[in-house]
């Protein structure tokens, strides 16, 4: 007995390095699985040098977080995207934040029309590039449509698990030749998986392939990083690309 209670995971450890305002915004900053130095982090977080250097140091050593070193400067991300997940699952359930300027307002529009999840792509777009994929074959195993009165395990803005999608042989003909390494995805996570898109309710390809896809969108210039953390906007050319490359229509792309 003694075992299993020394194995339960310390929720309120987490919960508390989560809960500081200042700490939150720091790893909202983070969510889109970039590194940031501590100066960009302090401003996002709205503190001082030696205040985010505190932060910095309770998240490391929480586990939530980890520094990476080039040269003599130092980055910090998150460990791994458990912990993106985790906040987009707090997102569900959090109140809204009052939004005092028009900036503010427009950032949580961006957030829902097109955003990264940790390494992949979600919002409304995300969810729009899965329904492609899906309806032209080169995905299958699920309609992507989350559907909460038959879920079993799948809960909104999470990992999934109900559904097992594969890559069809079409699909992976067509990404191999759109530019993404199929045969070289990293062995240390899942090729395929799933979220729950927090804002859309439906399924965003997440993965190792989720990954390698919104990777090269990024090398493609389809799409680039927003002024905010997290938020992506596509491109002209990426609007035009993945009309071509996915027949994903204009529309649902807005």
């Amino acid at each position: 007995m003694t075992d299993v209670i020394n194995h339960q995971p310390d929720v309120a450890r987490a919960a508390a390095l989560i809960a500081d305002p200042s700490r939150a915004r720091i790893l909202k900053a983070l969510c889109d699985g970039r590194a940031l130095s501590a100066g960009a982090l302090a401003t996002e977080a709205g503190v001082s040098a030696p205040t985010v250097s505190a932060h910095l140091a309770r998240l490391t050593s929480g586990g939530l977080i980890t520094a990476v070193h080039d040269g003599r400067h130092r980055y910090y991300r998150l460990t791994g995207p458990d912990v993106a997940a985790a906040l987009e699952a707090l997102a569900l359930i959090a109140p809204p934040l009052p939004v005092r300027s028009l900036r503010e307002s427009g950032v949580a529009n961006a957030l829902h029309r097109a955003r990264t999840c940790y390494d992949h792509l979600a919002g409304h777009l995300g969810v729009a590039l899965m329904r492609a994929l899906l309806d032209r074959g080169l995905l299958t195993g699920h309609d992507g449509t989350h559907h909460p009165e038959t879920a079993v395990r799948d809960r909104p803005a999470a990992y999934g698990h109900d559904a097992a999608y594969r890559l069809t042989a079409p699909g992976r003909t067509a990404l191999t030749a759109f530019g993404v390494d199929v045969e070289g995805l990293p062995r240390r996570r899942p090729a395929i998986r799933y979220c729950v898109d927090w804002s859309e309710h439906q399924h965003h390809l997440a993965g190792a392939l989720g990954a390698a896809l919104t990777a090269r969108l990024f090398t493609l210039g389809w799409l680039r990083h927003g002024a905010s953390p997290r938020v992506v906007h596509l491109t002209e050319t990426g609007t035009h690309g993945l009309a071509d490359t996915f027949g994903l229509r204009a529309a649902l792309m807005a």
